[in-house]
This record gives structure tokens, sequence and C-alpha cells, in this order.
């Protein structure tokens, strides 16, 4: 028999009705065994996610040494769950006193967080009578803080081969002291995807609130093309520059295992989805361009210096001062006598920026050095892109027509994408131009 790992996600399971919904779901196909589940999210726009109430807790555990006032609407969220799910014989209130005095006593961000998942698993389990496995047993990060397959892996396969069926929650582990750690926010996507692959599951639905990818950000176009396949590496593309529908991490555990991943709405669970697929079962479609997507908020510093090729170690000098400062930068586009580097604004704020001007003249001299800010960057990205004439061409026209003035350009040498740095101003016409170029 197949098996298939499901993930839901916090909008899917925000509350008692919707986990009732969720729970139709995974029984409707007998090959959904193990499901990994996130906090439950809003419940409507003015709401506020439980994970962002943990935080509260936390930091009036730090100021008063309780958190009995933000944890009282923890306590309150989960009394409607499960009064809206009829589990009248569970003890919730045993669970979220134990809950309560932990995040006290711990005093840990990593923990405190973790608990929204660690609730809404023992309450899912519960209603549908499935076994919970807590993921701090089964999931390890190592002494540097990443996530530690050879530990992790035969620990999953062995704890969750033991039952029939499952529920674990998602976005934390255990770190290399023994003390709860979580993954980034949206983390659990990729608990999931780990699970999935402990398991050597067939698939991986990840069930959330869209019916899968769109070819770009529907704020901006209307109505954009859904997206039926996608490969991995465009996946990976896509959900970097900004296609949050699926976190980006969270492909490399499924990828690893040739596990295909499906992207599916809880709301409307007919619509097909999006299947993202391994490169060895990924067929390219007619279309050159699979999306695009961007973020916003860049600077570019700009190097020129002559015979800038024939000095041995000049980018080691010039990125040994960005990691001095522990500053990562996003592209590196580079010309003989020229490179630039271009990173994300946040990290050169409060003096930074300047300082690291400082640091970069005094470590290679440059001959001249510019900075750009308020940067978009937006790639176009599809494996059809490399087989097409004049694709290029067609981009940069599309860009001219709508009078969009390009600051940076950066492809990729496998010429799965094209990057394109321009002001932040002209963002959303750039996605536009770009989408009516390819898509009608």
């Amino acid at each position: 028999m197949s098996l298939t790992v499901c993930k839901f996600g916090g909008s899917s399971l925000a509350d008692g009705n919707n986990i009732a919904r969720v729970a139709e779901i995974v029984k409707s196909d007998p090959a959904r065994k193990y499901v990994v589940v996130s906090a439950p999210g809003k419940r409507f726009s003015e709401d506020r996610k439980v994970t962002d109430l943990l935080y509260d807790c936390y930091k009036e555990s730090l100021e008063k040494g309780n958190c009995s006032e933000a944890f009282s609407k923890i306590r309150k969220r989960f009394h409607s769950i499960v009064e809206e799910l009829n589990l009248e014989s569970f003890d919730i209130d045993a669970i979220l006193d134990e809950t309560e005095k932990e995040i006290e006593t711990r005093k840990s961000i990593d923990f405190t967080a973790s608990r929204g998942e660690y609730l809404n698993a023992r309450v899912i389990s519960a209603f549908m009578g499935w076994q919970f496995v807590d993921a701090k047993d089964i999931i390890f990060f190592d002494a540097n803080g990443s996530f530690d397959e050879k530990r992790s892996y035969p620990l999953i396969f062995e704890t969750l081969t033991k039952y029939e069926t499952a529920i674990i929650p998602g976005f934390y582990g255990t770190d290399a002291k023994g003390e709860v750690k979580t993954f980034s926010r949206g983390g659990s996507d990729i608990s999931g995807a780990i699970v999935a692959r402990g398991v050597n599951a067939e698939l991986y639905e990840n069930w959330t609130d869209v019916s899968g990818f769109l070819a770009c950000d529907p704020r901006i176009v209307e109505k954009p093309k859904k997206i039926e396949n996608i490969s991995f590496k465009e996946l990976r593309e896509l959900s970097y520059m900004g296609a949050n529908v699926l976190h980006a991490d969270s492909i490399f555990p499924v990828r690893k295992g040739d596990i295909p991943i499906k992207i599916k709405n809880t709301f409307r669970p007919q619509d097909a989805g999006t299947l993202i697929l391994p490169s060895k079962k990924y067929k390219k479609g007619e279309g050159i361009v699979t999306g695009i997507a961007g973020k916003k908020d860049f600077t570019v510093i700009f190097l020129e210096k002559s015979m800038m090729n024939a000095e041995v170690g000049f980018a080691r000098k010039v990125l040994s001062v960005l990691e001095n400062k522990e500053i990562r930068f996003e592209h590196m586009p580079s010309g003989i006598d020229t490179l630039s580097l271009v990173i994300e604004s946040h990290f050169l704020e409060n003096g930074i920026l300047e300082e690291l001007l400082v640091e970069i003249k005094e470590a290679v001299h440059p001959d001249y050095i510019h900075v750009l800010e308020n940067i978009a960057l937006v790639a176009t990205v599809g494996h059809g892109m490399a087989s097409s004439v004049g694709t290029s061409a067609r981009l940069f026209s599309a860009l001219s027509d709508a009078g969009i003035n390009v600051r940076m350009i950066d492809q990729g040498s496998s010429e799965l994408n094209i990057i394109v740095g321009i002001n932040n101003e002209d963002y959303e016409r750039c996605i536009r131009a770009i989408y009516h170029a390819f898509f009608q």
C-alpha cells in the first residue's frame, strides 16, 4: 500500500470546525498515515496566530516571572477548539496547566514558541484517535544547530512504523543539549518533509489555504495561471524569491529521497493542486517560463578596480568582510574589473553600511565604490528558458516597453532563471510586464 505524509498549516487548523474538516480529508484516503500539524493560525483578519500569542507569553514570563495574563488567551483559544470538537472527556486543562508551568520555568523562547504545535497535536490526536508522537523524540539538531539527519531518520522510521497512524507536531525538535529547538517560522513545512523522508513516503502532501502555486503574485496580476507541475529546482528559485506557499528549506529532505510534494487546499480539497517533482521525474511543459517572483528592499554595493581579474583573492577578501560582520549576500554579479554585492537592506541598518564600506575599502582598495539602495529583485524562472531562443530579448523588450530601467542583471549558469534588479517603485509593473510577455 502507498504511504502519504500530510502536513496541515495554521490556517487549516485555526479552529475546531477546520480541524474536523482536516480529519475528514485525512481519513478519506487510507494512504495518509502520518500527519504533521502546525499551531492554530488566524480565524479572521484581525485575529492573532497562537505562535504570536506564545511569544507574548515568553516576554511576560521574563518581565514578571509568570505568564498568566498572556497564557490566558492561549487557554481560551484551546478551550474553544476542544468545545467545538465536543471532546468532553479530553482533559485539556491538565495539559495547559503543565505547559504554562514549563514556559515559566524554562524561560526558553524556542520551547515557548513550540507549544502551539504541541498543544494542537495533542488535541487533534485525541479527536482522531490517532497516536501522538512528540517531535522532540524523533527530530534532532546537531551541535551547530543544523538538522541531524543521521540521528533523526532512523528514529523517525523506527518510531512511526510501530503505529498504523500518528499525529506529529511540526516546527521543532531537540538540540544537542537535549533542549527543544525550533526551525525558522513556517518550519512545520520542513518537519513534514523530514517525516516524509524518514518513513520513505511515496508522497508528501502540504495542505494550506491556496490551491497550489500560481505563476506570480495574484495581488499584482489578476487571476494568474496556476502551475500544475513544477520541478524542485524551479520551486527552490521561486520560494527563495518570495513565492511563500511553501518554506524554501522544506524541499531538501524530500528532494534527497525523490519524494514528490503535492500542494493542496484544505478548503477546496477537490482542486488538483500543484505537483512538485524531482528532476528525474519532471518533464518540461510547453511553456518557456514557469513562474515569476521577487522581493523588494535590497542594497547593491558596486566595486570597480582595474586588473581586478588578475588580483588573486579579491573576491575572498571582500566576502571576508561580510563574513566578519555576519552579513550574507544574495547575489554577486561580476565583470572583468567589477564586482557587485546584493544584500538585503535590513542587514545594513543602524550605521552598518557605512562601516562595511570603510572595511571593504581597507581590504581591497577599489578604484571606485558606489551604493544603490531601494532595489527590488525579480526572478523569471523556467526550465524552458535554456532551450528557447530569444527568451532574454523577449523579457527585456517587455521591460523596455513598460519604461522600466534595469539596474542589474544576473543569470545562473543553469539558465533556469534570469534575475533583474530594478527600483522598488517599479516592482509591480515589472512583474506585470514579464507575466504578460510570457503568459498572454
